[in-house]
């Protein structure tokens, strides 16, 4: 599973978290830096193949922190995460880009560098 991201315009990106399956896991939540640490305010939804998923719209040009919290009391880290910095409690809190370097070009502007190298 991976992150995925979307330029929205005006500055925002729209990143899809994804986590497979876990044993015993009946609720996901996302949290971090971008929603103050909440454990309530974005729950991820099953899918039928068990994994996990939600989308939240981020600022442009920052790097977040965050995690997932499961059944409300076990921490799990993203292992497709852009990158890991060690929190304060001994383990890792993952990282995610919206820096311009770590979004997808956009694909008009795959098309037209396409055609410059072409010619």
């Amino acid at each position: 599973m991976a992150l995925t991201k979307r330029r929205l315009g005006r500055g925002k990106v729209r990143v899809t978290f994804t986590m497979p399956a876990l044993a015993g896991v009946t609720s996901l939540a996302l949290v971090g830096d971008f929603n103050n640490w909440s454990i309530t305010q974005d729950l991820l939804q099953p899918a039928a193949d068990g994994s996990w998923s939600t989308a939240v719209t981020l600022a442009e040009g920052r790097t977040y922190q965050y995690r997932y919290f499961a059944n409300g009391q076990a921490w799990h880290n993203d292992w497709q995460a852009d990158a890991y910095v060690p929190n304060e409690y001994g383990s890792d809190n993952c990282l995610v880009s919206t820096q311009a370097d770590a979004l997808p070009v956009p694909k008009a502007a795959a098309k037209r560098a396409a055609k410059k190298s072409a010619a």
